[in-house]
């Protein structure tokens, strides 16, 4: 099997485990999984990458010569910045709005907050400011909303604003004036002064213009984005640089590529490298995306259970809705973002009693890799779902992770005695059921909601559940949502990983505009808007082309695609959509992108809703540029029949379950076949993550290695 020629490593390096997805030239794949390492994630991926190579009978120093490209995803940027561990940076802003980053937008005081503690004032605070209140210098100049230079920049000041911060000790310098997308010129006259200002002091530290990587409207966003491309971003280089290299030192060629937040790859020295902040979930959403276009499968809700989170998307009518002003860690931000929610409640959340109600809370704090009580090598005291999952032997302890990590029943038993079951009066099974129904309810009441929130229905959507901890609940938290139908890959615990190897080599850049064309408008109006689109997608394309050829693929080798943002004049939201023309030159060209337009309202909104005699206003030009990369081919299998092999049984086991113990079918997932169905009680094992089919509910394995989830209507 040594023979067997990998091409395409994907990696999803989460807060509890790194999935490998590894992709062969006739486009198979196979899945690895290991224990995060947060002290050096390039440990736990060559860990995993060497548990998948074993499905084919080799190694990683084997096959990673013949790679031909690495995908990465992960969360190591993220926790930099949730933990405040980033760099010390200084800020240059307007003269008299030096408070503006520490005051930030009310809503920064409550996200991330439940529904009831939004409501009471005396529950919101905010967090200290990534850049400090001393570590911030205002320097005098201002541009009117319009761009007009309403006072000149007071290029005098600069100096002794750079050298204050330089004392200061800063370790990276931000520049962000009002409306500068709308007159780029001070930021940029600011940034050269102050290298000239470091070099000849002999102190260099890196500085960032925010209209050199966020040239967009929304001060607060732009400024929060552009301090985290400095805090947080840049310094992550450095741990891809460490992956890229070990990966390298096992034989790769490549430059690994990383996850991107708009649903494409990028390059680790790309310019923007803050719209990596999350990419593991993203990869789930493109992945399903991709398997969804292979299904021919146009609505899509995606849910993904992690060890610390629970992450859900709609896919409709076959796309992503891009989120342009998201927030992330409890700060507004400029960035494309595919739109998700997320929930802190995973398969590692603690469980903890509330003294004053006697309630059950989870999370939303997480143990993360290291599981929980019933891990002695985790060192964790605090009871977790997993533990809780243990006790109703719902998991095999000496399964997990294929045995690698050795899990103790009695530990968790004792725990969740003392911790859970002892305080609320309850039995230790009792309290460990009570708290996965409560988990599922409320995983269910979320999903549902984000559904019916967006005026949608659950009966017009497939349900695709994933995530190591997503087939151990799926029944749980679809139940009686009347899904079209509910599917669990096979390959399920890996599947954001999947999803950025099916993800396209992809760059994406946007510009704020405000081009307002009134109903009735000349034909000269129309052109000079159509005008001011072209320029702006002109400026981005080349930032696009360069971006790739500092990957060695020449501006003819990139598939450019054209997008623009519009709105009715006066209305708040404004929609993204693709031109329907690759340049505008002609009052034709204009009416077809309104017609795209009032095409795409109609089908959000309602025809009804379209309001023409507003006029328009294009809000936004976008270049996205992607390149041909190998993708996973979806596995193909013939059909074995209903019955299931018998080397697939591993016989029976204990599980506790609506108040008694009873006994469950033990399935072995790898040895099942095409076309075999399984009625509940059954426990699907895999060494990555176990499938629970309740009484009530029947599944079956379809030629894809799809496992489709039923109720059982008697």
């Amino acid at each position: 099997m040594a023979s067997i020629n990998a091409q395409i490593l994907a990696i999803d390096a989460g807060g509890t485990m790194t999935d490998t997805f590894i992709i062969n030239d006739k486009g198979e794949f196979v899945v690895g999984k290991a224990q995060s390492t947060p002290h050096d994630e390039s440990v736990g991926l060559l860990q995993s990458a060497a548990d998948a190579l074993t499905y084919w009978g080799t190694t990683v120093e084997e096959s990673f010569p013949n790679l031909l490209a690495g995908v990465y995803s992960g969360t190591a940027m993220l926790n930099r910045l949730v933990s405040r561990k980033g760099r010390r940076v200084g800020l240059i802003v307007n003269k008299g709005m030096e408070d503006f980053h520490r005051m930030g937008r009310a809503i920064q005081s409550y996200l991330g907050y439940s529904y009831s503690d939004r409501l009471h004032l005396n529950t919101h605070r905010y967090d200290p400011p990534l850049v400090p209140r001393e570590r911030t210098r205002g320097i005098t100049e201002r541009v009117d909303v319009f761009g007009n230079v309403v006072i000149p920049l007071y290029e005098h000041e600069v100096e002794p604003a750079v050298l204050d911060l330089l004392d200061q000790d800063v370790e990276a310098i931000v520049i962000s004036f009002l409306h500068s997308y709308k007159y780029p010129a001070h930021e940029r006259r600011v940034r050269d002064m102050a290298k000239e200002i470091m070099k000849k002091v002999g102190k260099e530290v890196p500085i960032f213009a925010s209209v050199d990587y966020y040239p967009l409207r929304k001060e607060s966003h732009r400024t929060n984005t552009t301090i985290i491309e400095a805090y947080a971003a840049d310094p992550s280089r450095h741990t891809l640089e460490v992956m890229n290299r070990r990966i390298q030192e096992k034989g790769a060629t490549f430059d690994l590529r990383v996850m991107a937040s708009h649903g494409g790859t990028i390059s680790y020295q790309a310019n923007e490298l803050a719209r990596t902040l999350v990419s593991g979930p993203i990869g789930g959403v493109v992945g399903a995306k991709y398997l969804g276009e292979f299904l021919n499968i146009k609505n899509i809700a995606c849910s993904d259970i992690g060890g610390t989170s629970f992450d859900i998307a709609l896919i409709t009518q076959g796309d992503l809705s891009i989120n342009s002003s998201p927030d992330m860690a409890r700060l507004v931000l400029s960035l494309p973002l595919v739109a998700m929610d997320t929930v802190g409640a995973g398969a590692g959340s603690f469980v903890r009693i509330d003294p004053n109600f006697k309630s059950i809370t989870l999370g939303p704090d997480s143990a993360g890799y290291r599981v929980g009580v019933c891990n002695p090598a985790g060192g964790i005291d605090t009871v977790t779902v997993s533990d809780c999952h243990v006790v109703l032997g719902l998991i095999n302890p000496d399964n997990f992770l294929g045995g690698e990590v050795k899990l103790y029943p009695e530990l968790a038993y004792e725990a969740v005695k003392k911790q859970v079951a002892d305080p609320l009066g309850l039995s230790v099974e009792d309290a460990a059921y009570g708290v996965i129904d409560l988990l599922e309810s409320q995983l269910r009441n979320y999903l549902e909601s984000m559904i019916l929130g967006k005026g949608y229905s659950p009966s017009q959507y497939v349900c695709f559940s994933y995530g190591g901890g997503g087939p151990l609940h799926t029944a749980g938290y679809t139940k009686g949502l009347g899904f079209e139908d509910v599917l669990v890959p096979a390959w399920a615990a890996g599947f954001s990983a999947f999803g950025c190897g099916a993800a396209d080599f992809e760059y994406r850049y946007d510009k704020t505009l405000d081009l307002n064309v009134n109903d009735g408008a000349s034909a000269e109006e129309k052109l000079m808007a159509g005008s001011g689109l072209q320029q702006s997608w002109e400026e981005l394309m080349e930032k696009v082309a360069h971006e790739f050829e500092r990957n060695k693929f020449s501006s003819d080798k990139v598939d450019f695609r054209l997008f623009f943002r519009m709105q009715y004049q006066g209305q708040l939201n404004d929609l993204e959509i693709e031109s329907p023309v690759n340049r505008v030159e002609t009052v034709d060209d204009w009416n077809q992108l309104v017609a795209s337009f009032e095409e795409t309202y109609s089908r959000v909104y309602a025809k009804a809703a379209r309001s023409p005699e507003l006029g328009y206003t294009i809000t936004g030009a976008i270049v996205r540029g992607m390149v041909e990369v190998a993708k996973p081919k979806i596995p193909e299998e013939p059909l074995y029949g209903e019955k299931p092999p018998k080397n697939a049984s591993l016989g029976r086991r204990k599980v506790y379950w609506k108040g008694a113990w009873t006994e469950a079918d033990i399935w072995e997932m790898e040895a099942l076949k095409a076309g075999n169905r399984i009625e509940g009680f059954a426990i699907i094992e895999s060494p990555a993550t176990t499938f629970v089919v309740p009484p009530g509910f029947e599944t079956y394995l379809d030629q894809h290695r799809i496992f489709h989830l039923k109720e059982i209507v008697k």
